[in-house]
């Protein structure tokens, strides 16, 4: 049996798509639940401004996320290819 060692390109190829994509999308949905979590809260609780403010501090922090998460979905893009072009 002949065991070869694997480029750099493979191993970023595993890493990526075994470890980091997952993870990625995973905080997407989690981003995007407490997002939409925000949008409930803000239009149950018309009445209720101390709640409605909640709803609109949730509606934030879930845009935030998913902003980040874009955000560094395009840093790990960015250097995939440029380690996979050297």
């Amino acid at each position: 049996m002949v065991v070869y060692a694997k480029t750099i390109e493979e191993v970023i190829g595993v890493v990526s798509s075994q470890i980091l994509r997952p993870i990625v999308l995973l905080l997407f949905a989690l981003a995007a639940v407490l997002f939409f979590w925000g949008v409930v809260e803000f239009m149950l609780n018309r009445d209720n401004e101390e709640e409605r403010g909640k709803g609109k501090r949730h509606m934030v922090w879930g845009l935030v996320g998913l902003l980040i998460m874009f955000a560094v979905n395009g840093i790990l893009w960015l250097l995939a290819n440029f380690v996979s072009s050297i």
